[in-house]
């Protein structure tokens, strides 16, 4: 008894310390400092959404691939510097772009309030907002208040953010790690319904052999977009998610795995794995439930670990920390 006494005083104040974190994020941070922050970053959304369309996917992979890393700090979109080795550089992030376009967004916030809204918040909201131009769930209610990080986690990348071809018991690990449950997890896969693989990504599963688990004339279309089994890496040769509705963040990604025409191991893992296929069937069936699930969990996810206070700075340009 003593010992869990002692193991409950030790663990009271890592407990205070997360509630604290999470709370320092408020609803409307900007309200007195920069009051249209919210609508300069909607406006220029939506501004750059009619643009190229892709940008809206783009938000959302990049608050993932920042967010699982650590922190919410928008140390993805550091640029290799003053000895910080880039983010984007690292495999795990292969195929990333548009980041050019959070630098657009952070010029038209320096024009109305300078020094002011961090691109760690404009990395969440422009996710939100661009969620809305992809059909997806309706306006989500996301805080506000996290500062940018002065250095890149090129280092740790491989650790934190999951693999597609990790197990699945790994990857609910990874998100369960950050507070995200099993079915959140499924629901934020999900976003995968306006992706794409690259075919350097997708190969194995197609050469020497066909792997089992896809539907074979699904296998054979498959092959028909990655004619090789060694693709050029710099050439854009992919395959889509979804072929139905590309640009739609609906519940068709799952009913395609469910049919065995998932392009990843990951994809096909959440229906064989017993833990996640019942969400699978569940998010297949149910377009609004997917949607609420998915809401949840990317608040969830946008709230990890954010810098607050003086533990971060507010850069003036995302590429670089204000020293360099």
């Amino acid at each position: 008894m003593a010992n869990y006494s002692r193991f409950l005083l030790l663990l009271l104040p890592l407990l205070l310390h997360i509630h604290s974190v999470r709370s320092e994020l408020q609803l409307k941070y900007y309200t007195k400092s920069c009051p249209r922050a919210e609508d300069i970053i909607k406006e220029q959304v939506a501004t750059l959404y009619h643009k190229h369309g892709n940008t809206a996917v783009s938000w959302i992979r990049n608050l993932f691939h920042d967010c699982m890393v650590k922190s919410c700090d928008a140390s993805l979109y550091l640029d290799t510097a003053n000895g910080l080795e880039s983010e984007k550089e690292t495999p795990r992030n292969f195929g990333m772009r548009n980041f050019k376009y959070i630098e657009t967004i952070k010029q038209a916030l320096e024009k109305e309030c300078p020094n002011t809204v961090s691109c760690a918040d404009i990395v969440a909201l422009s996710a939100r907002d661009g969620l809305l131009w992809l059909g997806g769930p309706i306006r989500i209610e996301m805080k506000t208040g996290r500062k940018d990080s002065k250095e890149t986690y090129f280092s740790e990348v491989e650790k934190y953010l999951p693999n597609h071809n990790d197990s699945m018991s790994s990857v609910l690990s990874r998100f369960q790690s950050i507070g995200i449950d099993t079915e959140g997890t499924v629901a934020l896969l999900g976003a995968h319904s306006v992706g794409r693989v690259h075919c350097v990504n997708l190969v194995h599963r197609l050469y020497p052999t066909v792997d089992p688990t896809i539907d074979p004339d699904y296998a054979k279309y498959l092959k028909g977009r990655c004619t090789s089994p060694n693709p050029d890496p710099e050439a854009v040769l992919y395959s889509r998610f979804d072929r139905e509705t590309t640009m739609i963040l609906d519940n068709i990604y799952y009913k395609n795995i469910l049919n065995k025409k998932g392009l990843l191991i990951v994809d096909q893992e959440l229906v064989t794995d017993p833990n996640t296929s019942p969400f699978v069937v569940k998010m297949a069936a149910d377009n609004n439930y997917f949607h609420q699930q998915f809401a949840r969990a990317m608040l969830i996810l946008s709230e990890n670990n954010p810098l607050i206070g003086d533990q971060g700075e507010i850069r003036k340009v995302c590429r670089y920390v204000n020293s360099a």
